[in-house]
C-alpha cells in the first residue's frame, strides 16, 4: 500500500473521540473485547464439558483425550490465522474478514449452546477455528490503519486495544464459567454466543462513522483470473476433504488419535518449512540470513514457553477441578475462575514491566536474555506446583493459592517474552517476508499446543510429580542454555538489540 493510500485512509477516520485517540479505536476495542469475552468464556468451560460425564451435562470423553483435543483446538486457531491473513490481503480486506470471522465464531458458540453429540461439538470447533482465524489477526491490522506512521499515539493506541483483549479475557471465565459450571454448560456457551453477537452489532453499527476507509482496502488483490483459480482450488479442496472424511471415518482410519497426530506433525512441519524458505530465498540478503539464524533459538524458546503457559487451560484447569480445595475461606470457587488470573495479572503488571524496561534503558537485558528469563519463570511456575504434592502427597486437596502463585509466575515470563517477541519479529524479519514472519511468530504458539496434545497424555495424579518436575526442569535447563548462548545469538542479529 502506498503512503498516499495510507494517508487517505487516516484522513477518512475521525482522529479524536476515544480518550484522545481516533474514534475507530472505540469500535475495535469493544469488537475485540466481546470476541475475547466470547472465546475465553467458551474456553473456560470447554475442557470440563468434554470430560464431564453425560449425567453431569458433559460429553463423557476420556480425560486425557479431552486435554489433547483442547490443545489441538488452540493449535488450529493459531494456524488458521495464516489463512485468515491471506484471505484479507488477497480477496476481501480486513474489515470484511473481521465481520465474517465474527459470524463464524457466533455460529460455533450457538452450535455448542444446543445440546447435541460429539459430532456437533466438532462442527462448532471447525466454525470457531475458521472464525478466529479470520477475525483475530485482521482486527489488529485495522487498528494500525487508524494512525499515520509518524503518529506518536500509535503505541498507546495498541496498549489501549490490548487492554480490551485482557478485560474481555478476565471477565469471561467469571461470568460464563459460573453459569456453565453451576447451572448448565449449554447456557454458558449461549452467553459466549451472545457476547460475540454484541460485538458484531457494535462493529456493524459504528464502523461506517468511526472507521472510514480503514479495513476496506485489499492490500494485494488477486486478478479475476487468479480469483477463479483460487476459488476452484478451494472448492476442490473442500470436496476432497469431505470425501476423505466420508471414507476414512467409517473405516476407522481417521480417529481422534490420528487427527491429533496429523495436527502435531503440521504444527512442527509448517514453521520448519517457513524457516527453510526464508533462509534459502534469493530475496533474503546475507545480513537477513544471519538474523533468520538468530531467530531460530528464539522461536524454539517461544515454543517451550507457550507449551507451559497454554497448559493453564488444560492441565492446570484439570488440576483446579480435581486437586484444588475449592471451598476456601467460606467461598465456593468455580474451577473456571482460575482462567481469569492470567489476564488479570497482565493488566496489573504489564505497565510495571513497560516502565521497568524504559527505566533500565540500555542496561535492560537483550532480547535473548529476556527470552531466557521467560523460560526460567515458566519452569519455576511448574516447579511451584510440586511443593504441595511433595508436602501433602498427591491424594490430598491443595490450597488454591498454589495455583494463583503458578499463574502469577508464568505471567512474569509472558511479559518478558510476548511483547518482546512481537517487537523482535518485526526487527529480525527479512524485508521480503515481513508479514509472513509475523505469522511465523504466532505459529510458535500453534507448535507449542500441537506438542502439548501429545505431552498432556502423560499427565495423571500418579505421574504428577514427574510431569511438572520434568517439564519445569526442562524449561529451566533450556533457559540457562539460552542465557549462555545469548551473546552468540546477539552477534547473529547484526546490530539489532
Amino acid at each position: 500500500m502506498s503512503n498516499f493510500n495510507r494517508q487517505k485512509i487516516v484522513d477518512s477516520v475521525p482522529q479524536k473521540g476515544f480518550f484522545g485517540h481516533p474514534k475507530g479505536l472505540f469500535t475495535l476495542f469493544f469488537t475485540e473485547f466481546w470476541e475475547r469475552f466470547s472465546y475465553y468464556g467458551m474456553r473456560a468451560i470447554l475442557v470440563y464439558y468434554m470430560y464431564y460425564e453425560v449425567s453431569k451435562g458433559g460429553l463423557g470423553l476420556d480425560e486425557n483425550l479431552a486435554l489433547s483435543i483442547m490443545s489441538i483446538y488452540g493449535s488450529l486457531v493459531y494456524m488458521s490465522g495464516v489463512i485468515g491473513g491471506w484471505l484479507a490481503d488477497r480477496i476481501f480486506g480486513t474489515s470484511k474478514a473481521v465481520f465474517y470471522g465474527g459470524i463464524f465464531i457466533m455460529l460455533g458458540h450457538i452450535v455448542l449452546a444446543v445440546p447435541g453429540s460429539v459430532t456437533m461439538f466438532f462442527v462448532s470447533m471447525v466454525l470457531i477455528v475458521l472464525g478466529t482465524g479470520l477475525l483475530k489477526p485482521n482486527v489488529s491490522t485495522v487498528v494500525g490503519e487508524l494512525y499515520s506512521e509518524t503518529d506518536d499515539r500509535r503505541d498507546a493506541g495498541f496498549t489501549i486495544f490490548y487492554m480490551g483483549i485482557n478485560l474481555g479475557a478476565f471477565l469471561a471465565p467469571l461470568i460464563v464459567g459460573t453459569v456453565g459450571m453451576n447451572y448448565n454448560f449449554h447456557l454458558g456457551f449461549g452467553i459466549a454466543a451472545l457476547g460475540m453477537l454484541l460485538g458484531l452489532i457494535l462493529f456493524v453499527v459504528t464502523k461506517k462513522k468511526n472507521l472510514g476507509l480503514a479495513g476496506t482496502t485489499v492490500a494485494n488483490p488477486l486478478s479475476p483470473a487468479e480469483k477463479k483459480k483460487v476459488y476452484t482450488w478451494i472448492g476442490l479442496g473442500v470436496v476432497v476433504l469431505a470425501i476423505l472424511c466420508a471414507v476414512l471415518i467409517p473405516a476407522g482410519l481417521l480417529t481422534f488419535e490420528s487427527f491429533i497426530n496429523i495436527v502435531t506433525i503440521l504444527g512442527v512441519l509448517i514453521p520448519t518449512m517457513y524457516f527453510i524458505i526464508m533462509y534459502r530465498s534469493p530475496k533474503t540478503t546475507a545480513v537477513e540470513r544471519s538474523r533468520v539464524i538468530a531467530y531460530i533459538p528464539l522461536f524454539i524458546a517461544s515454543v517451550m514457553f507457550w507449551s507451559i503457559q497454554e497448559q493453564g487451560s488444560t492441565i492446570l484447569a484439570n488440576y483446579a477441578d480435581k486437586r484444588t480445595q475449592l471451598d476456601w475461606m467460606g467461598i465456593e470457587i468455580s474451577p473456571a475462575w482460575f482462567q481469569s488470573l492470567n489476564p488479570l495479572f497482565i493488566i496489573i503488571f504489564a505497565p510495571i514491566f513497560a516502565w521497568m524496561w524504559v527505566k533500565l534503558g540500555k542496561r535492560q537485558p537483550t532480547i535473548p536474555q529476556k527470552f531466557s528469563l521467560a523460560l526460567l519463570f515458566a519452569g519455576l511456575s511448574f516447579l511451584v506446583i510440586l511443593v504441595p504434592a511433595y508436602l501433602g502427597g498427591t491424594d490430598s486437596l491443595v490450597s488454591p493459592m498454589w495455583l494463583v502463585l503458578s499463574y502469577l509466575i508464568v505471567v512474569f515470563g509472558e511479559l518478558c517474552l510476548s511483547p518482546v517477541g512481537l517487537s523482535a519479529t518485526t526487527k529480525l524479519a527479512p524485508a521480503a517476508f515481513s508479514a509472513q514472519t509475523m505469522s511465523l511468530w504466532f505459529l510458535s504458539s500453534a507448535a507449542a499446543q500441537a506438542l502439548n496434545a501429545q505431552i498432556v497424555k502423560f499427565y495423571t495424579p500418579e505421574t504428577e510429580m514427574t510431569y511438572f518436575g520434568g517439564i519445569g526442569g526442562a524449561s529451566i535447563v533450556l533457559g540457562i542454555l539460552l542465557m549462555i548462548l545469548a551473546p552468540k545469538i546477539q552477534g547473529f542479529m547484526k546490530g539489532i538489540r
